[in-house]
């Protein structure tokens, strides 16, 4: 169940190894493959790490969207289904990240303290 769970997790690392291989950039394809890895621990700072990495792997999908939509006006090609497509991977991997707010993932990660991230109001 944890599996399923964290599906959308490893599919967004996933995307972004191939994204940053296709550019070359091999440290990022390791770190990108290396926090999959990651998800088998049970650290406490694990999810917050995961959940920054998503989101600026959603942004790095925002960059290269921008740039390529750019590149695409720039030579007068159509690029509102690639604009939708790019679009809809960044969400899915911003969106990623709010997988570790349920209660099974929190419980998962910080089994000695399972209130950690409710706010203290």
């Amino acid at each position: 169940m944890i599996f399923l769970r964290l599906l959308p997790v490893f599919i967004s690392f996933l995307l972004l190894a191939a994204h940053f291989y296709r550019a070359g950039h091999l440290v990022l394809v390791l770190l990108s493959l290396l926090m999959i890895f990651m998800l088998a621990l049970k650290r406490s700072w694990l999810p917050r790490l995961i959940q920054t990495a998503l989101v600026l792997g959603g942004l790095e999908w925002l960059h290269t969207l921008y740039n390529i939509v750019q590149l695409r006006i720039q030579y007068d090609l159509p690029w509102t289904r690639l604009a939708v497509i790019l679009g809809g991977v960044a969400l899915f991997t911003a969106a990623s990240a709010l997988v570790f707010q349920g209660r099974s993932l929190r419980n998962r990660y910080l089994e000695k303290n399972p209130d950690y991230w409710v706010s203290r109001t």
